[in-house]
């Protein structure tokens, strides 16, 4: 499949036990009362998306930004999957539980994708797919989707109960907490063995 045929790219919230560990108490507190029984999903527009390689800006107002390493699965078609790959679904720090404001997650060139995608029999299980995320050559953080809520077949199924993907579409997995930090100046390096290494670096918006 051409990578340069996207669709819709959509993230998906809290579904890493990390993530609902870390939010203690809150996730049964008002307006939400109980964790969600439904996946909780975001999209990442076409302006969001940077190349593998490709430089992201900081805009003059933001000192630091969140890594979101994460696999995405690519669809084929309505239910059937064509492959996975790499994507870093960078954000501005924020508390934002469970609708993530778009004027955080949406700016422009927000989100790293990979240029490779591999089919299950060649990715492997994705329940046993780990990512190592450095900055700057040293290892910050290791993401684990054994940790998954939903399972990637799971999340898909759960999804598509209520919407219909069409090919090109990008489904994102989530994204664990412990998420890396990074300023102007930082290179991040996304890595999987089967998937290749995801690379981008960050700068500071130009005057």
């Amino acid at each position: 499949m051409n990578l340069a045929k996207r669709g819709t790219v959509y993230g998906t919230l809290l579904n890493f036990r990390g993530e609902l560990d870390a939010l203690g108490p809150k996730v049964n507190e008002e307006p939400y009362k109980a964790p969600p029984q439904a996946p909780v999903l975001y999209i990442k527009p076409a302006n969001t998306w940077t190349e593998n390689g490709g430089a992201i800006a900081l805009p003059a107002h933001v000192t630091e930004v969140e890594i979101g390493a994460t696999v995405a699965m690519v669809m084929k078609s309505a239910r059937e999957i064509a492959g996975f790959v790499l994507m870093n679904d960078v954000s501005i720090p924020h508390e934002s539980l469970f609708r993530p404001p778009v004027k955080f997650n949406c700016l422009d060139g927000f989100l790293g994708i990979g240029d490779r995608i591999r089919a299950r029999n060649e990715a492997g299980d994705p329940a046993v797919f780990k990512l190592e995320v450095r900055v700057n050559g040293e290892l910050k953080q290791t993401v684990r989707f054994s940790q998954l809520v939903r399972s990637a077949d799971r999340l898909l199924a759960d999804v598509s109960e209520f919407m219909t993907f069409g090919e090109g579409d990008m489904l994102m997995l989530g994204c664990d907490v412990g998420r890396p930090r990074v300023r102007a100046g930082d290179r991040v390096d996304i890595k999987m063995p089967a998937l290749g290494t995801l690379s981008n670096t960050f700068v500071a918006e130009a005057a």
